[in-house]
């Protein structure tokens, strides 16, 4: 039986691939990005988009490159329109992960954030940093089909 995976990422992994576009998170991202699905919902485009306007970023990335990238991000993403608030995390900024992973049946959460690693396993959601997810027998564990209409190798040079 195929499964598919599904993705939820934490702005923060989301935020490498601008910002060190050689770590773990990033490599994670494409390794995801080529493997499965992103799901998001609105709450969660509006918390990076809000974080992606910050002026502390201006020195390292350019408004234009930041806007770049969420264009890119939406055209291999998957919304979740409807979402039930879950309170479970210590960080309640943190609860739009949980919610959103439970509503669209997510199979990972990829974050750094220790609030949200200490759930592991969420509601059959497997919670992990990049480092683990890059580790081959997790990835291996899954029967991996393609996602959509493009290729793989498609989906995953998009976000470069």
């Amino acid at each position: 039986m195929m499964t598919k995976i599904k993705f939820v990422v934490d702005t923060n992994v989301l935020l490498s691939q601008l910002l060190w576009p050689t770590s773990f998170p990033v490599k994670a991202f494409r390794k995801a990005l080529s493997i499965g699905t992103f799901i998001v919902s609105n709450e969660v485009i509006a918390e990076l988009t809000e974080v992606l306007s910050r002026k502390k970023f201006d020195p390292y990335i350019s408004i234009e490159e930041r806007q770049s990238f969420l264009r890119q991000l939406s055209l291999v993403v998957e919304y979740i329109s409807h979402v039930v608030p879950l309170k479970a995390c210590r960080d309640p900024k943190d609860d739009k992960f949980l919610s959103l992973a439970v509503a669209g049946r997510a199979t990972f959460i990829l974050t750094g954030d220790k609030d949200l690693l200490e759930l592991d396993p969420f509601h059959g959601v497997r919670i992990i940093e990049s480092s683990s997810f890059l580790e081959e027998s997790l990835i291996n564990s899954f029967t991996i089909s393609p996602t959509s209409s493009h290729s793989l190798h498609e989906r995953a040079e998009v976000i470069k």
